[in-house]
């Protein structure tokens, strides 16, 4: 078999699908690529028994068809120190020898039997579909992925919570302090379903979805989710598990509203924190009319800071406190130049709102008080 392909578009690829790789795999084969070359396409698999990406690359010369499974860092050391031009495959099915030559010499190498690399689970046909924009679902694992828990107790946690209703679909990610919501008007369904997507493959997705607005595919059952994309596809098993009520903790009819310089308050944020308890990373809230107070102090180091940060607020005077440097992620992952933070009193949590919202959608973040000792 023998075949041509463009060294950047396949070290591209090969990078990409890398990720999906275990340093320590339970299989053996696990630690190379699989390829399988047919119909003038080349598909190349990663896998960790889990998670299964695929991506597909066209060939304009090939002669043969087959499959051949490479070690992963022997190719990919190799790639990374060509630049662009054509790279020929000759592969010896039989005795499993790759000769890959390039502009100005060539490489020798074996393979491993790719009939020995385990296959994914096909998704039954009256599993559940959703199409999303992927922009859309970039934005929305970007601004989730951050809350999720590392929790081993409560596994549910651990990964972010696709909610389909008739009223949207609600992206969800909490660790019990914090919990981020988005929801999108556009994808909606009178039969309701939901499955809860691990952080890993929630990540490969993440740096796998270009900037180009494209349909991404979600097909998923109670076990298993297959997300296609421009580049490829990618099978992931689900956690499995009923995720907590996520709308009941969020309060409503907030009283108290704050409108705030988002960079503003990251900053001064950054400037007080360092003065806070290492512990705790308690930083308060002085809220008065027209002003915000940030306060912080180590009592035991006898270290203290306090800045004022102009804001509009109308409502009543009060004192709250925060963990910093969850604060500080949550702005992070906001996007807009104004944040609103709504407020019932010091023992709720508070609701941080972008002032502008995305086009249909509705992006809120919440997070929880800490104890004041007053």
């Amino acid at each position: 078999m023998k075949f041509t392909v463009s060294s950047t578009a396949l070290s591209s690829r090969l990078q990409t699908l890398a990720r999906v790789i275990n340093s320590k795999n339970s299989l053996p084969i696990l630690d190379s690529f699989l390829f399988e070359v047919n119909n003038q396409q080349l598909t190349i698999t990663a896998s960790d028994s889990e998670n299964v990406m695929r991506s597909t690359l066209k060939l304009d010369e090939v002669d043969g068809e087959g499959n051949f499974a490479v070690p992963n860092r022997t190719l990919l050391d190799a790639m990374k120190e060509l630049p662009e031009q054509p790279l020929t495959f000759e592969v010896n099915t039989e005795n499993l020898t790759i000769k890959i030559i390039y502009q100005n010499g060539l490489y020798n190498f074996t393979a491993q039997n790719g009939d020995e690399y385990p296959r994914s689970q096909q998704i039954p046909d009256n599993a559940t579909v959703i199409s999303i924009d992927s922009t859309v679902l970039n934005d929305n694992l970007t601004r989730s992925l951050f809350a999720t828990a590392q929790d081993e107790l409560r596994p549910v946690m651990n990964g972010i919570y696709f909610d389909l209703t008739a009223d949207g679909l609600a992206v969800v990610a909490s660790d019990g302090h914090k919990l981020v919501r988005n929801k999108n008007f556009n994808i909606k369904s009178e039969t309701p379903a939901a499955f809860i997507l691990p952080k890993k493959p929630a990540t490969l997705l993440k740096n796998v979805l270009g900037k180009e607005q494209e349909e991404v595919v979600i097909k998923f059952d109670d076990r298993t989710a297959e997300i296609s994309f421009a580049e490829g596809v990618l099978t992931c098993r689900l956690i499995e598990g009923r995720y907590p009520n996520y709308n009941s903790v969020i309060p409503q009819g907030n009283p108290n509203q704050l409108t705030i310089d988002r960079r503003s308050l990251i900053g001064a944020l950054k400037r007080v924190l360092p003065f806070a308890s290492e512990s705790s990373q308690l930083v308060r809230f002085h809220l008065d009319a027209g002003r915000l107070e940030l306060s912080s102090e180590d009592i035991d180091f006898a270290t203290s800071a306090k800045e004022v940060v102009n804001c509009e607020y109308a409502g009543q005077a009060m004192n709250i406190g925060f963990k910093g440097s969850s604060l500080s992620e949550i702005l992070n992952n906001l996007q807009g130049d104004e944040v609103i933070i709504e407020l019932a009193d010091p023992s709720r949590a508070g609701i941080i709102l972008p002032a502008v919202q995305p086009e249909n959608e509705d992006v809120l973040m919440l997070i929880m008080p800490m104890l004041l000792n007053d």
